[in-house]
């Protein structure tokens, strides 16, 4: 089969979103350049907000939100309501370091309560008049015009956030981007007969688990999982990487096709992994289990 369309059944793409539209309209227009079924992204940004996107397409749709188990990096402008020394903004900005929490926005979807967010970085970059120029690595999640707002709190003088990059997402680096004129001219190519621009911008779903634990699993261990078994000591072919509760591990064919991905059990009964996530259809892989 051509390779264009199997990535077409299930792959993602990094776009650099730009100024303006929400993340919505963007995964839509990918939608419809593509002209496929489905299309998800993994990371809200707000319309003002530039920079990576990823956005999973047909069954990339099941498993791009393992994205939100990783951290995000952006370099954005906040400006100050009243001049304040440099030093004592980065004093504030140590102090800010670390476990946080958070009030969530009013225009926000999700229900307001008071979250702890980790801010694992948080970098002062340079200063010009009320502006400031900063670097930040977070915890998903972390609303980064709040965190502007309770820092100008912090300095007693107010402050805002007036511009904003995401310059990554967890091991997808902005440079990895794409602008949506390059997807347009890619897919235009496609249909003339050239593929190799698509194929750099159509990126397989295997590559989404390259940070998290990975398990291979025996070919009669699949189809079970495809019906929603968990996985069981038995089915193991090998492992890499710690299982860590409440965090997905990545699971894999003895070829290395992805399979999907889960979460830790404990080991209870035998049972490694409960699947949240599997691609592989029912009857793909030859059944290796007995009904009881």
């Amino acid at each position: 089969m051509d390779e264009i369309l199997v990535l077409l059944k299930g792959s993602y793409v990094v776009i650099d979103k730009p100024h303006g539209p929400t993340s919505h309209q963007v995964t839509s227009w990918v939608k419809g350049i593509l002209n496929v079924e489905k299309a998800g992204h993994a990371g809200t940004l707000d319309p003002h907000v530039t920079g990576v996107l990823p956005i999973g397409i047909n069954k990339g749709t099941k498993i791009i939100n393992i994205l939100h188990y990783l951290d995000k990096e952006y370099v954005g402008v906040m400006k100050l309501h009243s001049n304040v020394d440099e030093e004592r903004i980065k004093s504030i900005f140590r102090e800010f370091t670390g476990e946080i929490y958070q009030n969530v926005p009013l225009r926000s979807a999700v229900s307001r309560t008071m979250r702890r967010r980790k801010i694992y970085s948080l970098e002062f970059m340079e200063k010009d008049g009320l502006n400031v120029l900063f670097k930040t690595s977070t915890e998903s999640g972390t609303y980064i015009r709040t965190l502007c707002a309770d820092i100008g709190d912090a300095l007693g003088v107010g402050a805002n956030m007036i511009e904003l990059r995401r310059t990554r997402t967890g091991h997808i680096y902005e440079h990895e981007s794409h602008y949506l004129q390059d997807l347009v001219d890619a897919f235009e190519f496609y249909r003339e007969g050239d593929d190799k621009y698509l194929k750099e911008i159509l990126r397989p779903l295997e590559e989404l688990i390259k940070p998290f634990p990975k398990v291979w699993v025996k070919d009669s261990a699949v189809d079970a999982l495809a019906n929603g078994a968990p996985l069981y000591d038995a089915g193991i072919l090998k492992l890499e990487g710690v299982l860590k509760a409440g965090y997905p591990a990545g699971v894999l064919t003895s070829s290395g096709r992805l399979v999907g991905y889960g979460f830790p059990t404990g080991r209870e009964n035998g049972k490694i992994l409960i699947m949240d996530a599997v691609l592989i259809e029912r009857g793909e892989y030859p059944r290796g289990w007995k009904d009881k």
